[in-house]
């Protein structure tokens, strides 16, 4: 690790992809809407809220954030019951 890099540049770095990840399901979501000129919640919506969310949790633990910490945790659970209806209502 470069000497001017320190273990807490290394968490906002951490943070800010995990950001940058949970975001992207917002994108994914309109680029896909748009192109079907209608709303649409595509399956990687929450594959991206989930890794997204987990990455978030990870960050928020090392903050000790207990209110990040809690909004994290309860979207982790939707976004693996959405995932699971979705799995269960496929054909097959």
């Amino acid at each position: 690790m470069p000497q001017w890099l320190t273990t807490d540049d290394l968490w906002v770095i951490f943070g800010l992809l995990s950001q940058t990840l949970f975001f992207l399901r917002f994108l994914v979501q309109w680029l896909v809407s748009e192109k079907k000129k209608q709303s649409v919640i595509p399956l990687s919506f929450w594959y991206f809220s989930l890794a997204g969310g987990v990455c978030l949790l990870i960050y928020a633990l090392h903050k000790k954030d207990p209110v990040f910490i809690v909004g994290q945790s309860v979207g982790i659970v939707i976004y693996i019951r959405n995932l699971a209806l979705i799995t269960s209502s496929r054909p097959g």
